[in-house]
């Protein structure tokens, strides 16, 4: 039990630094706390609400860890380094990917709601 809730303090410090220094990490906060209400009035159903908040927590999910590999990056060296830059990069097309899979589970979730499909 103990290790439980040490664990879920780290988790809740690691998301409180992360929402105060990380702007990108903020917005999508901001962003889940906006959707999760209207979720509610553009899912088609249930299990699409579940969907729609649960591709916004992936993204969530991998925002923290791209910073978290950023961090890692800049704290080994500050150097232009290509292979750091490269690591960063893919940190970064990790969060696109996951921003894409985010806006068509929203878009097809409305593209049911409003009976185009």
């Amino acid at each position: 039990m103990k290790r439980l809730f040490s664990a879920t303090v780290n988790s809740l410090r690691g998301l409180r630094d992360g929402f105060t220094t990380e702007p990108a990490l903020r917005d999508e906060a901001i962003l889940l706390v906006v959707a999760a209400p209207l979720g509610l009035l553009l899912a088609p159903d249930a299990a699409w609400y579940v969907a729609m908040i649960v591709a916004l927590l992936a993204l969530l999910a991998v925002e923290l860890l791209n910073t978290g590999i950023e961090k890692l990056a800049d704290h080994v060296t500050r150097e232009q380094h290509n292979d750091i830059r490269r690591i960063k990069d893919f940190g970064s097309a990790a969060v696109f990917c996951t921003l894409c899979l985010t806006g068509l589970v929203w878009l097809a979730a409305i593209v049911v709601r409003l009976g185009v499909l």
